[in-house]
């Protein structure tokens, strides 16, 4: 068997029953992603089990008195329930014919178990999502090993548009990929910044994997299943919600290691993947921008609060993500002058030397605090590199130094 690489999608169902895949199928149909009580009833009874109950719209006595004194308040798990019942009774609520609609539209659902599932989404615990619906030629789990999250303004910027694909094609190019969440702005410049540099991207989407939101990336999306994958946890022919924008926020800051806000207000979105993000022990990084402008705004808070990192390059946030002492940032540093190469007192002597006019050895000695003797050495010296210049009346600085 050949390896598998980024662009070789897994079988769906290697290791995971049919029944088990067509229950959370179906269950992802009559809960809202994100059902923490969905996700503590699969986990105490198993997707079979959790589809009865929601089925008929009551569940089991000890799950129920487990989950009231798991939260010290009353609940009512019987509207939850009826509600998980009622929509099993939409006629579109046929998992089979999804895995089909699904298989006729290149789309595939994984689910915990498969081997393309990512098991860092096992750290949302209770509100991990119940399955994944994928549509792209990249592999999810191995795209997402080694990945980060950029998100920020649909309003974006010029500046935030610059930066933000620069840092996916730089992060991309290092063999790092590129989780972001599809929509204009800077989600879009980071997608086609790690298109650019050949690493696979992941866009996570508040709709169906079918569905274009925004119309206008039909062809960034094309192109993004082409090279990378497009993940949803609604089923085809889902439509977005400003819930399910908020709810799907979690996922994007699950899958990888860390996100980078490129720009916010203090209002967006953006800042509720990084909560995400940070309730997740991920790293949190946010780039700087002009103090004048209301899509900094968020960026500079986090910072300011200490809950982000300042970044300012792909070399930044690498070295937060990657491997300890391997991934290093180099320093940076200003321009090497001349001068630089300097000694103490031959600086000073040269600090000294008017610009205008001329002064006497004597005089640059005084002001420099040094001996005549190193004063004349000192000004050979600087006159043989080309620093200063002899003048009628002393010594002055040339007009055109090194």
């Amino acid at each position: 068997m050949e390896p598998m690489h980024p662009g070789d999608p897994s079988p769906s169902g290697t290791r995971v029953p049919e029944d088990h895949r067509l229950a959370r199928a179906a269950l992802m149909r009559m809960a809202e992603a994100g059902d923490r009580v969905m996700g503590r009833l699969i986990a105490w009874c198993g997707p079979l089990r959790a589809l009865e109950q929601a089925r008929r719209g009551s569940l089991d006595p000890e799950f129920a008195a487990a989950e009231a004194e798991r939260t010290r308040r009353r609940i009512d798990l019987t509207q939850l329930a009826e509600s998980w019942a009622a929509r099993h009774a939409d006629p579109d609520a046929d998992p089979e014919a999804d895995l089909a609609a699904g298989r006729e539209r290149g789309a595939r659902l994984i689910v915990p178990g498969d081997a393309e599932w990512p098991t860092q989404l096992d750290d949302l615990d209770d509100a991990a999502p119940l399955g994944l619906w994928l549509n792209g030629r990249a592999n999810l789990r191995l795209s997402c090993l080694r990945s980060v999250a950029i998100v920020g303004a649909r309003a974006a910027t010029p500046y935030g548009v610059q930066v933000a694909a620069q840092l996916g094609s730089e992060l991309s190019i290092r063999g790092w990929s590129v989780v972001s969440g599809g929509a204009y702005g800077i989600d879009a410049a980071a997608h086609r910044g790690a298109l650019a540099g050949g690493a696979p991207t992941v866009a996570a989407l508040a709709c169906g994997v079918d569905v274009c939101y925004p119309r206008a990336h039909e062809d960034l999306f094309g192109v993004i299943r082409s090279h990378g994958v497009i993940i949803s946890e609604w089923p085809l022919g889902s439509h977005p919600t400003r819930t399910r924008f908020l709810v799907r926020n979690r996922v994007i800051a699950a899958l990888s290691r860390g996100t980078v806000v490129v720009q916010a207000a203090l209002r967006s979105g953006a800042l509720n993947t990084a909560t995400h993000a940070s309730g997740l022990n991920r790293h949190l990084m946010a780039v700087p921008g002009p103090i004048t402008a209301e899509t900094s705004e968020g960026c500079h808070a986090l910072i300011r609060q200490g809950k982000a990192v300042c970044v300012t390059s792909a070399d930044e946030v690498i070295e937060l993500v990657g491997s300890i002492g391997g991934d290093l940032a180099p320093e940076r540093r200003g321009p090497v002058l001349p001068r630089d190469g300097l000694n103490d007192e031959t600086r000073r002597v040269l600090e000294a030397v008017p610009a205008r006019g001329g002064a006497g050895p004597a005089v640059i000695a005084v002001s420099a605090g040094v001996g005549l003797t190193t004063a004349l050495e000192c000004l050979g010296a600087l006159a043989s590199a080309g620093f200063v210049e002899a003048v009628p009346r002393g010594w002055r600085l040339r007009r055109q130094p090194p």
